[in-house]
């Protein structure tokens, strides 16, 4: 799909790219209102929390584009890019996306339920560290690497559908603010909902796929290096519908939502996008030695500082904890920044 947007994209006028990416930034922002917004009425429909409802259904929706490219490279030969794109993703999402998100406005916490689904987080990380171990040779994991294989693909995909019914199993409680706020029996009917939740995740994805190739486009027309651009637009890319989607929320004063679409999303891209991607090639997932000495100790590490700031701030994520989580990432693309360009 990738590919026919940029056949469309390439031939276009500089003017008419600027059009195209100003109309793409705003069926972006009008599909991250519908999502945020029937996100909201789904969890007061049903009477569960808008943390569980970011974890588990928003979070999928706004993981399919990690999903898909991490999937198909991994079709087409690419591990390296299949695993990195999902690990990336979480350093961003936790990094970049939380961290805007409490920079904006403090982010409210429910201690008892950020606490269950944040210990998944962290804990699916740590299994897709163990599980790329190169058992036969530990010696060797910093100079060889490793591979996440198929058979741990196919338990990740075991372990989502557990999760999710998990998730929604556990999660029927009405919080202080839905029993106060909740529209009651005046709540549209439920597959309207979902149908609009649908649509507004679509627009979202839709917009992210096109939005990434004009950026890039109208970037390398005005003179910018090629690695810059892939440090920063290629880079964001697939974690723009979560990024959207968590400024929306904290600013319609949703940040229960945001904090459970990052921690979702960081779930999901261990058990969905590296899941599928290594149950999708029987050689499973390489990860070559730079995971092992950059990406995997950072990921680990942010996820590490969002359990302390949680239990530290117990009730509300504030701005202190998001500047120094949106400041880890920036060194995370700093090194990566100065990686390429030493190897130039």
């Amino acid at each position: 799909m990738e590919h026919l947007f940029q056949q469309f994209i390439q031939p276009l006028a500089t003017g008419w790219l600027f059009f195209v990416l100003t109309f793409c930034l705003i069926l972006l922002g009008k599909g991250a209102d519908l999502l945020v917004d029937e996100a909201i009425a789904l969890s007061e429909r049903f009477k569960i929390s808008p943390i569980v409802i970011g974890a588990t259904i928003v979070s999928l929706g706004t993981t399919l584009p990690e999903m898909s490219v991490s999937v198909f490279a991994a079709i087409q030969g690419e591990p390296d890019i299949a695993l990195g794109n999902a690990v990336g993703s979480i350093i961003c999402d936790t990094g970049l996306i939380l961290g805007i998100g409490a920079l904006i406005r403090p982010l409210p916490l429910d201690p008892r339920i950020v606490n269950r689904q944040g210990w998944i987080q962290i804990g699916s990380a740590l299994a897709l560290v163990i599980l790329c171990l190169p058992f036969s040779n530990l010696s060797q994991t910093f100079t060889h690497g490793g591979a996440l294989p198929q058979w741990a693909g196919f338990l990740f995909v075991l372990l989502l559908v557990v999760y999710i019914v998990w998730s929604i199993k556990n999660s029927r409680q009405v919080s202080e603010y839905e029993v106060v706020h909740g529209h009651g029996d005046n709540q549209p009917n439920a597959l309207f909902i979902i149908l609009k939740l649908v649509l507004g995740m679509g627009m979202v994805i839709l917009a992210s796929k096109i939005t990434i190739p004009t950026g890039e486009e109208i970037a390398l027309r005005m003179g910018v290096p090629e690695e810059v651009v892939a440090a920063s637009l290629i880079a964001l890319g697939t974690s723009l519908p979560e990024l959207v989607t968590v400024i929306t929320s904290v600013i319609k004063g949703r940040g229960d939502l945001a904090v459970g679409n990052v921690i979702g999303a960081d779930i999901l891209n261990v058990l969905f996008v590296s899941g599928f991607s290594a149950l999708a090639t029987p050689a499973g997932l390489k990860a070559s030695p730079v995971f092992f000495q950059k990406f995997f100790p950072f990921m680990i590490g942010i996820l590490v500082v969002f359990r302390i700031a949680v239990f530290l701030c117990k009730t509300r994520l504030g701005r202190g904890w998001g500047a120094l989580l949106l400041g880890l990432y920036l060194v995370f693309v700093w090194l990566n920044f100065q990686g390429a360009s030493l190897k130039h």
